[in-house]
């Protein structure tokens, strides 16, 4: 055959085979750039695995999961061994967070050290102070001593304060744990040779044989030290409960723990109820509704340990740094004869 007459063919060839070319280069693009989206989207899903700065996360609780105005749930639970950790970073959450427009302050505790309370309770009335924000407490099983020191962060404001029916609550009170097993030792022919600046620097030392006026002295230093914890005590509770007058708070802050039905009538809870009502309580303080208020609570981020052991932990561990608070002069507004020595991991 002629040249001329093969070169239509050979042009009609290569006219066809051009757009499936282009198809073909625009598909490898879409993989692409499917293949990328895909990886940014694991990577999102995947970095909480390996996140190490304690903060936290947020998962909607109830109501409309679509709203953008937020009711935050903080929850306090175990002893308060410190003002940081958990509780503080959901603090700063929703100080970061302009769409929150109010707070459920969900304790379930029985306190713990003063510092540690009071830090928490500090923090919180800052918080609500700057932010304008209203403040619900809902009370789990306990919300005893320091547990009760930390609600009283709701700015004394009325029928803010929940405790479910089986709560116990109050305990207002301060004790500084000091055990003495010197008289056990003697028995052992073991004494405590320790070498301090001063007599008084062994002060709360569970070992130490003391004489009478040292032990004498000793014991009014730290009464003092426990009665200037408990002033404050007072105090913020009368803050948080501006209806109860001095006569009130003194009759209430006894050490005594009550039940929710027993504070209720000695003023200090408004209403027993569950989470649900404090939550609805807390939607129509911030002028919201069922349907504008997007509940939302905050959650420990895992690693990938955990994901791999499934959580299996142990439930519970001795802790050396609360097992050292027994040697230190250290106030507890906390409902026990005993600093919490195992807790929950």
């Amino acid at each position: 055959m002629p040249i001329e007459s093969q070169q239509p063919t050979t042009r009609v060839i290569l006219e066809h085979a051009n757009p499936w070319s282009r198809w073909l280069g625009r598909a490898g693009w879409i993989v692409a750039g499917v293949a990328l989206l895909s990886a940014i989207g694991s990577a999102g899903a995947f970095s909480r695995y390996f996140q190490r700065d304690g903060r936290v996360e947020e998962k909607w609780h109830s109501l409309s999961k679509l709203s953008g105005n937020k009711v935050a749930i903080v929850s306090v639970t175990g002893a308060i061994l410190g003002g940081e950790g958990f509780v503080r970073s959901q603090l700063e959450r929703v100080a970061e967070d302009e769409s929150v427009k109010a707070i459920v302050l969900r304790v379930d505790s029985p306190g713990g050290t003063v510092s540690g309370s009071d830090e928490i309770h500090h923090r919180l009335t800052r918080l609500v102070e700057k932010r304008d924000l209203p403040v619900v407490v809902s009370m789990g099983g306990i919300a005893a001593s320091g547990g009760y020191y930390v609600a009283m962060a709701n700015r004394g404001a009325d029928d803010v304060i929940f405790a479910e029916p089986a709560t116990l609550t109050g305990s207002i009170g301060v004790i500084i744990p000091h055990f003495d097993v010197s008289q056990a030792l003697r028995k052992y022919d073991i004494r405590d040779d320790s070498i301090a600046s001063g007599p008084l620097k062994e002060m709360l030392s569970p070992t130490k044989d003391r004489t009478p006026d040292l032990a004498e002295q000793e014991r009014k230093l730290l009464q003092e030290l426990v009665d200037d914890m408990f002033r404050r005590f007072k105090e913020i509770v009368k803050a948080g409960r501006p209806k109860l007058d001095d006569e009130a708070v003194a009759r209430v802050a006894t050490g005594q723990v009550f039940t929710a039905r027993q504070a209720l009538d000695a003023g200090l809870v408004d209403r027993i109820g569950f989470l649900e009502e404090a939550v609805d309580r807390a939607v129509e303080l911030a002028g919201l509704t069922a349907v504008t208020a997007r509940v939302v609570k905050y959650s420990k981020p895992k690693g990938l340990l955990d994901e791999v052991l499934g959580g299996a932990s142990p439930t519970g561990r001795v802790d050396l740094a609360a097992l050292a608070e027994l040697t230190s002069p250290r106030g507890w507004y906390l409902c026990s004869w005993l600093p919490a020595l195992i807790r929950s991991e």
